[in-house]
C-alpha cells in the first residue's frame, strides 16, 4: 500500500506543478507568419517569463507577453 500511496503523492505533485499560477487570460490570436521556417523562442511555457506575463505565440516565436488591456466597459 505504501508505494501506491507515493506514487499518488507524485502524481498529485505533478498536477499541480502544471497548474497555472493565477493568469486567467488567454494568448491573443495570430494573425500573421513569420516568413522563417524556425523562428526563434525565447519561452516555451508560462514559467519561463515573469509572473506578470505569459508565454505566448506571437508573428515570429514565442515569446513573453504582457496582459493585454482591458478595454473600458461604456454603458452609455
Amino acid at each position: 500500500m505504501k508505494p501506491a500511496a507515493a506514487l499518488l503523492l507524485v502524481g498529485m505533485l505533478i498536477l499541480w506543478t502544471e497548474l497555472p499560477t493565477g493568469s486567467a487570460w488567454s494568448c491573443p490570436p495570430v494573425r500573421i507568419t513569420c516568413a522563417l521556417a524556425n523562428p526563434p523562442n525565447h519561452c516555451y511555457t508560462d514559467r519561463h517569463c515573469p509572473r506578470s506575463k505569459k508565454c505566448c505565440q506571437t508573428f515570429c516565436g514565442r515569446r513573453c507577453i504582457s496582459r493585454p488591456p482591458s478595454l473600458p466597459i461604456s454603458y452609455g
